[in-house]
């Protein structure tokens, strides 16, 4: 396939076009209703460029959903995918033996926080992860109950749905999820749950759940596993602070419970670090991780401590897990990640490209606040900075004027919209894309 060579974006037919619109009425005939955010269809694409049906040349910003750190078809990675494609595409991992599939997890071992020996159970996404994640948690612990965050997002399938708590409606008419399952507020300094400010707050949101839902109604020996984004992902790109993950493990390991990062986002250089929760210090005991690991091909990884592993055969297992494909779509994606110093790129573009954002802040009153790590940034959008009512309305009308400039988007949260471009994003890629944010706000509101 030829390089999309022409300056981008580059807008010929105000999309969605006629050919789009063709596949969007078949689309909504045929496909099951999910979450579609924007009217884009994708004809092919290279790193940060997308070419629509109706010959639209698109900046993408979204990367899949963060699932394209090193872009669209990156050479290294499709010539991977052929070469593995050509000799073996399937031969069931779970049941019997391949070198790759096993050098994969001594790679992601080598490669996760901890000076201890881990083991890695392969799925195929993000949900699948966590759902490996539960087992392993209480098949070791023997405990049931686990605690998760609310506006925490880590899937859609039954067990891991019922550590979601980011949408409603996400868990409408789905009731009841898996059992023993107790959310506690995240730490959310823009909008704090319990109305204080920090640091003033001695980080009670922290030290709640030790000195309030420990002492009064959670058997800290009956919890296996509490589940955390190093970063709020759908719920809005919540960084906590500082001292919140610490004191947090301080609390678990206290009580001989179960530390499990949901890394399926953040992970894999995302947010300026390969793993999210480095920035805290912390060895988690569970890792998990997906979307961006096989840049495009499904894969996942379930990385936790060699002592906590199943072993029993039989416990757990399934079909296509560490798929030859998809390990060596991985394998490459890693190698790229590495060899291109793309996690120094996460940091170095992403501390710019935030520089941008807080002078977008700083020009429009419709922006109420702006953060991330690395290249896992937001902006989130209010009424009124006082009060930080809501903006969604004007949050999505402004994903759909920068669509229609050229620019693909992302919600997240209720009124944000997520910035996560692939990590080997330019400065001048950065600045066209804060140029068409800016006059798409601008044709919004003040």
């Amino acid at each position: 396939m030829k390089s999309i060579t022409r300056k981008v974006p580059d807008i010929k037919v105000a999309p969605p076009g006629p050919a789009a619109r063709e596949i969007i009425a078949k689309d909504e005939s045929f496909v099951a209703t999910t979450t579609k955010s924007l009217p884009v269809v994708a004809k092919r694409a290279r790193g940060l460029e997308v070419e629509d049906v109706d010959g639209n040349l698109l900046l993408d910003f979204s990367s899949g959903i963060s699932v394209l750190n090193v872009g669209h078809c990156h050479p290294r990675v499709v010539e991977a995918v052929k070469k593995q494609s050509e000799e073996l595409m399937h031969f069931a991992g779970t049941d019997f033996y391949y070198d790759i599939q096993a050098s994969l997890a001594q790679r992601l071992a080598e490669l996760t926080p901890g000076e201890f020996d881990k083991k890695v159970f392969f799925g195929n996404s993000g949900a699948e992860s966590v759902e490996a994640a539960i087992k392993v948690a209480r098949w070791s612990t023997e405990r049931k109950r686990m605690i998760a965050f609310i506006g925490a997002f880590h899937g859609r399938t039954m067990g891991a749905l019922s550590l979601t708590a980011s949408k409603s409606v996400q868990k409408q008419r789905f009731f009841p999820a898996l059992d023993g399952v107790t959310h506690i507020p995240f730490a959310n300094c823009y909008r704090c749950p319990y109305h204080l400010e920090y640091p003033s707050c001695d980080l009670w949101c922290a030290k709640t759940l030790d000195e309030t839902y420990f002492s009064s109604f959670i058997p800290p020996d009956e919890v296996a596993v509490l589940f955390g984004e190093p970063v709020q992902g759908e719920g809005g790109y919540i960084v906590p602070p500082g001292e919140f993950y610490p004191t947090i493990h301080r609390i678990l390991k206290k009580y001989g419970i179960l530390f499990a990062s949901d890394e399926v986002q953040a992970g894999l250089g995302r947010t300026g670090k390969m793993w999210g929760i480095e920035h805290w210090g912390i060895a988690p005991d569970i890792l998990t991780t997906s979307k961006s690991l096989g840049s495009g091909i499904p894969i996942s990884a379930t990385v936790f401590r060699k002592d906590l592993d199943f072993g029993v055969q039989g416990a757990h297992s399934n079909t296509f897990g560490g798929n030859l494909v998809g390990c060596a779509a991985s394998m490459a994606t890693l190698d790229v990640i590495q060899e291109e110093g793309l996690v120094a790129n996460s940091e170095k573009m992403g501390s710019y490209f935030r520089k941008r954002l807080e002078e977008l802040k700083s020009k429009h009153e419709l922006i109420g606040d702006v953060r991330g790590l690395g290249l896992m940034l937001a902006v989130e959008f209010v009424r009124n900075r006082k009060t930080k009512e809501y903006a969604q309305k004007e949050r999505d009308q402004i994903l759909t004027e920068a669509h229609r400039m050229g620019l693909i988007l992302l919600g997240c949260g209720k009124s944000g919209i997520r910035l996560i471009p692939s990590l080997n994003v330019t400065m001048g890629q950065i600045d066209t894309a804060v140029e068409i944010l800016d006059r798409a706000i601008s044709k919004t509101g003040t």
